[in-house]
């Protein structure tokens, strides 16, 4: 399974811009609720329902072809969104 693929690469890296963005946003502006969520918020959650199509994509190519090896990606995946909930949970 090449691991270079978009369908890999793109929601990991979403995930990850994802927590990137909730700890900046709490860096600078602190954890205090807002009255309007903020482009932060907007993109958080674009980037996260962008990825959905994308894993759905990957497994059901990679799931009936590589089964050991596309379970570990989606674990990864996995981990990876939910981090960046994780730290929307903790931090807010």
């Amino acid at each position: 399974m090449p691991i270079k693929q978009f369908s890999v690469i793109f929601p990991i890296s979403a995930s990850l811009v994802s927590l990137g963005l909730v700890l900046v946003h709490a860096a600078t502006h602190g954890t205090a609720h807002e009255a309007d969520e903020g482009t932060a918020a907007h993109l958080f959650q674009i980037l996260m329902v962008a990825q959905i199509p994308v894993i759905l994509f990957f497994a059901v190519n990679w799931l009936p072809r590589e089964r050991k090896g596309a379970l570990k990606v989606l674990g990864v995946q996995g981990t990876a969104a939910l981090a960046a909930f994780a730290s929307v949970f903790f931090l807010t």
